[in-house]
Parts: C-alpha cells; sequence; structure tokens
C-alpha cells in the first residue's frame, strides 16, 4: 500500500505529464466541440474498378446492434463494404487493418462467454454472418465486419486488396466523436473552414519565410520566454495529414479534463502506458497548440510527441502545418512549472525530427521534403534551453514534408536538397565532426 507522501508524490508526477515543458496553467473543461476538418465515419473510395466504404459505429451504435459491450472488451467492428466491378478476384488482407484483429468466435468468446449456452451461441452465430468477407471475386459485393481492437478519437484503416499480379490500397482516415481529446476543443475547426483564404505562397517564398520570418521556436502563454525550437513543417490538407500521421503510428492527445487526470493518476500509480495522455499548451502564431499527436511507450512518462498549428498561408494551394517535434525520456522536479515537475526532453532534438521523417517513409506518406535553416544551431557549450530548463542539441534545420495522400515508396520521396542536415547520431558525440574537422569516431565492437 502506498502511503500518503507516496500518493503526493504520484499525483504530482501525473500532474507533470499535462506540463510536458509548458508552463500554462491546467484548465478543467469536459465540454464536447464539433470535429475540426472533414473527416467523418462513414468514407468512400474508388480506385482500379474499386469502390470501398468504411465505416466506425461508435459504442453505443455497436452495443445496440451487437447486444454486447464491444468497447468495453477492447473490441471495435469496423464495417467495410467491397463493390469490385473489376475482372480480377482479390484477397482483402485484414492484418493491415489491424495486426491485432479478433476472429468472430474470439470475439463471442471474449463478449459473451457470461451468457448462457444457447444465447452464447446465438451471439457466436450473429458474429459470424456479421464477419466481413476476406475473398472478393470479380463483379461481386461484399460487407461485414472486420472485429478490430478498440481505439479512441481516431484510427487509420488501410485496406489492401491483393490479386494475380494486381494491388490496390486504399487508406482511410477516420476522426471518432468520442469527447475529450484536444482537437475537439481547439479553434482548428473554424480557421480550417478558411484555409483557402490565406495567402498563397510559392515554395521558394515558403523557404525564404521559414528561413528568415518564423521565429526560432514555440512560446509560452504571456510571449516572454521561448520554449522547444518550430523544428517541423508539414504541407497537406488535414485529411491528408491526418492519415499520414495516423499511418505513421501516431496517435490523438486528449484534452486535460477531470477524467483525463484521473486517468494520467492510474497510469502513473500502475507505472503503466497511457498513449493519449494529454500534452499542455505551447504558442506560436498567438495561440496554442491546435492539435498533437505523440508515440507513447510503454510507461506514461516516456513518449514521442508533436505539436502542430495551422499556419496562415498555404503553400502553392496546400495548408501548412508548423510544429515542434520532442522526445521525452522522464520526469523531474523543476520550481519553472506550477506542479512542481516536469517531463525531461531527449537534449537530441534532431533524432526526434528524424525519427518523425523516417516514420512518414515507412507508411510511404512522403512525396518530397527538404531541410531549411531557421531554428539556429545550438551545439555544445551554445546548448540553448526550453521553458523548463532542458538544454537541447540542433544543427539548426527545420524539416519540412510534402505529404502524399497515396503510397510513395520510401526510395521514391524527392529531397529537394535545399540544405543538408546533420547525422543526429554524430551531433552528440563530436561537435568537430559536424563542421568537417575530424576523422570518424566510430569504431568496430571487435577491435
Amino acid at each position: 500500500m502506498l502511503n500518503k507522501l507516496a500518493r503526493y508524490i504520484l499525483l504530482l508526477i501525473s500532474l507533470s505529464l499535462i506540463s510536458s515543458c509548458g508552463t500554462e496553467p491546467i484548465q478543467l473543461n469536459d465540454e464536447e466541440s464539433s470535429l475540426p476538418i472533414h473527416l467523418g465515419r462513414a468514407q468512400s473510395q474508388t480506385q482500379n474498378d474499386i469502390t470501398v466504404h468504411v465505416s466506425i459505429p461508435n459504442a453505443d451504435e455497436a452495443e445496440l446492434y451487437f447486444g454486447v459491450e464491444m468497447a468495453k472488451s477492447n473490441i471495435q467492428p469496423i464495417w467495410i463494404r467491397i463493390e469490385n466491378s473489376s475482372d480480377t478476384d482479390y484477397w482483402l488482407l485484414p492484418f493491415d487493418i489491424d495486426t491485432a484483429y479478433y476472429s468472430a468466435d474470439e470475439t463471442a468468446f471474449i463478449t459473451s462467454k457470461h451468457f448462457d449456452k444457447d444465447i452464447f451461441e446465438n451471439k457466436k452465430l450473429f458474429l459470424r454472418n456479421n464477419a466481413m468477407p476476406f475473398f472478393s471475386k470479380a463483379n461481386s459485393i461484399n460487407e461485414g465486419y472486420i472485429y478490430a481492437t478498440h481505439k479512441r478519437g481516431g484510427r487509420f484503416v488501410d485496406i489492401h486488396l491483393t490479386g494475380h499480379l494486381k494491388m490496390t490500397r486504399m487508406r482511410f482516415a477516420m476522426l471518432l466523436p468520442t469527447q475529450g481529446f484536444d482537437y475537439e476543443k481547439s479553434e482548428l475547426r473554424e480557421m480550417y473552414s478558411k484555409v483557402h483564404e490565406f495567402p498563397d505562397l510559392t515554395t521558394q517564398e515558403l523557404r525564404e519565410y521559414l528561413r528568415e520570418t518564423l521565429p526560432c521556436c514555440s512560446k509560452n502563454a504571456d510571449d516572454t520566454g521561448n520554449g522547444d525550437p518550430l523544428n517541423i513543417v508539414l504541407i497537406g490538407t488535414g485529411e491528408v495529414g491526418i492519415s499520414a500521421l495516423s499511418a505513421s503510428g501516431w496517435k490523438f492527445t486528449e484534452a486535460i479534463t477531470i477524467k483525463s487526470i484521473r486517468k494520467m493518476i492510474g497510469a502513473a500509480i500502475e507505472d503503466n502506458a497511457f498513449p493519449s495522455a494529454p500534452i499542455s499548451a505551447l504558442y506560436a502564431f498567438g495561440r496554442k497548440q491546435d492539435v498533437a499527436l505523440q508515440r507513447g511507450r510503454s510507461t506514461i512518462d516516456r513518449r514521442n510527441y508533436m505539436r502542430l498549428w495551422l499556419a496562415p498561408f498555404r503553400c502553392e494551394g496546400k495548408p501548412v502545418w508548423i510544429g515542434q517535434i520532442s522526445r521525452d525520456i522522464g520526469v523531474k522536479l523543476t520550481s519553472k512549472s506550477r506542479t512542481f515537475t516536469t517531463h525531461i526532453i531527449d537534449p537530441n532534438i534532431d533524432e526526434a525530427r528524424e525519427y518523425l521523417l523516417h516514420s512518414l517513409l515507412h507508411s510511404e506518406s512522403v512525396s518530397q521534403f527538404a531541410f531549411v535553416q531557421g531554428v539556429g544551431q545550438s551545439l555544445g557549450e551554445y546548448t540553448r534551453k526550453n521553458l523548463t530548463d532542458d538544454p537541447y542539441i540542433t544543427d539548426g534545420m527545420r524539416m519540412v514534408v510534402w505529404l502524399s495522400s497515396k503510397p510513395v515508396p520510401s526510395y521514391q520521396a524527392l529531397n529537394l536538397g535545399w540544405n543538408e542536415s546533420a547525422d543526429p547520431s554524430l551531433e552528440i558525440k563530436s561537435q568537430s565532426i559536424l563542421e568537417g574537422k575530424g576523422n570518424s569516431i566510430m569504431v568496430s565492437p571487435l577491435n
């Protein structure tokens, strides 16, 4: 049993995880707002004479239809309809939708094993009959459910159909009105509805703006101090951006609410993961981030995370998202947070920047990319610090990524070659390597 002091410390740590290098007072708000962007729960795409419809019922709808509490059993049914008007037979690969999806009988056992035998058998038969067929014969229509693991906030649905010497792939990004997520409570919807009115920069004008005009760093609420560097730029519609990031494993972040704080306390006490844990506010363009995403680890105090702001301009007709990315590696005491504790960021922020690029390349979501000066170097004795005195090392580059709505193999992603970024694994080893003044310090582990 934890004593009172230990519980108090754990509470502080849990609250500090909301701070994550920010200093804004905590605001508790459980009101639901409308979804930003236009990503509904029912979507359709057509490709190669195949039309695919995808829809995700919410927890109440799923319970009403299946007669069991699917969400409480960590199951989320995804409805799919495949209209195959081609002359090719295809197989659906449910593994690409969810590597841990459930079979119909497994779903029945998990959700209905407490019923008597007759009811259980009826539930099992119902789930079998509603399961999505994997084989899609030429000129046929199939529909049904994939019993996926449950996700909140939104999910990426990758429909991968393979046939003889042919393949069709469609990507769906689904936002779910589940309440409590930061994108539901931001100004993003109103701003995004007017994005077509924003000034439209050429690619060269964007490069100059990022190098000469955009401030180096995010700010605190009263604009008196520099936070973490603004080191990433994503170009693409909100729909494409959410799809690309979801495909790359990035998860939505919950807003700071009483409910999310309770969940954080529980995760801290149990030393568990909380993959959608809240992230505190930092500021750019005079407002806090529009959306935050993260890739959590096995414990709540470690994660890769980013904040994104919709820029007040476009680039050749496409929305521009300015962001900050870091890696949390632990928790520390500090007098610069109202909770007296905060996350510790990995000093090598360029590695976190590259991590984002690699994750997007892995999901084949990048058409082109570039690096541009603008943050300012922070190396060796000149290392700068963020709002909570965490030092960071950087070559001073911002990473700019053009996102693709269609899969692009990583080797086909075009590097525009504006500037050359340093190898982040060498930045923390020797400054002389960055300056070209020394030989490599790499040695064989067998020497």
